[in-house]
């Protein structure tokens, strides 16, 4: 499960600049996860539950807060140019059936924002 490492990476880097920035707690985490990005959203909750009980991160908390913004896939038809949203990483066109589908979004897995104290 490699979402545990993305999520131990993903804490670290808010640890050290909550941290920078004199924070005690973090209240929250919030990051965005593509649907293309082979991040599984539970995966990564459970990853975040099993790091907050470790006790790894002194800054964490029992009640700190793991938010998922969802972004959802989309692609663009380099030949008849509809944008849909593919159901796979190879985006094949539903409209002409053409493997040429340029990926929009659905990719991203990044910390967008924490908030503490």
């Amino acid at each position: 499960m490699h979402e545990m490492g993305l999520m131990e990476d993903a804490i670290q880097i808010v640890s050290e600049d909550a941290e920078k920035h004199g924070f005690r707690n973090i209240d929250s985490v919030t990051l965005i996860v593509g649907d293309l990005s082979n991040v599984l959203p539970d995966a990564l909750q459970f990853a975040f539950e099993a790091i907050k009980r470790s006790g790894e991160s002194p800054l964490l908390s029992a009640q700190t807060r793991l938010d998922l913004i969802r972004e959802r896939g989309r692609a663009k038809c380099t030949v008849c140019e509809i944008e849909y949203e593919p159901t796979q990483y190879l985006a094949i066109c539903p409209e002409c059936g053409m493997p040429f589908g340029v990926l929009l979004s659905g990719e991203t897995f990044k910390i967008e924002s924490y908030e503490g104290s």
